[in-house]
């Protein structure tokens, strides 16, 4: 299980590292297949103007979730790091309570079910009421990776308008469950 302490780094460390893990909220989840990170003075991370009623987790402990509405539909996870840092989980490979992911989601396809952040968040049944709690308790569970054996590909984030070039997405190379191939 990976502790709380694990996040209290960049963003940008987290994210890379967070490809490969394994990610379950309550009994549905699966591995991690892409992450994007987002710092403290990045133009496109919601902490940029500093804290808000919105954005509070953020500027929380390491080690905790931070939850947000998208475009008005969709729940977003991320995983905090740093004061005002977070990693964006926009991709896993479903393992785990299948039935209920594809109830909550509509969808069988499991290429479909959890490829982009959206869709992750239905899937996983994430809503506000996870905003800030911890992750290295009930009902997430976060396992390391099995090892070296997974190849990380780095590319630009997306979906965003400012700081789009940065390299700070990261994704299993080849993996047919990404929200979009780096």
């Amino acid at each position: 299980m990976i502790e709380r302490g694990f996040f209290a780094r960049t963003a940008v460390e987290v994210a890379r590292d967070l490809v490969g893990a394994e990610l379950h909220v309550g009994e549905a989840g699966g591995i991690v297949v892409e992450t994007e990170a987002y710092e403290r003075d990045d133009p496109a991370s919601h902490s940029y103007p500093g804290p808000t009623a919105r954005n509070s987790a953020m500027f929380g402990p390491p080690g905790t979730a931070y939850v947000y509405r998208s475009y008005g539909i969709h729940w977003c996870f991320n995983a905090v790091c740093l004061p005002g840092s977070a990693v964006l989980i926009r991709a896993i490979l479903p393992t785990t309570g299948l039935d209920a992911m594809q109830a909550r989601r509509g969808v069988t396809d499991l290429r479909l079910l959890c490829s982009g952040p959206g869709r992750v968040g239905q899937a996983l049944g994430v809503d506000r009421s996870l905003d800030g709690m911890p992750l290295d308790r009930p009902p997430f569970l976060i396992r390391a990776g099995r090892g070296g054996g997974v190849e990380v590909a780095v590319g630009a984030r997306v979906g965003i308008t400012k700081a789009a070039d940065r390299p700070w997405r990261f994704a299993m190379r080849d993996s047919p469950f990404v929200s979009r191939r780096i």
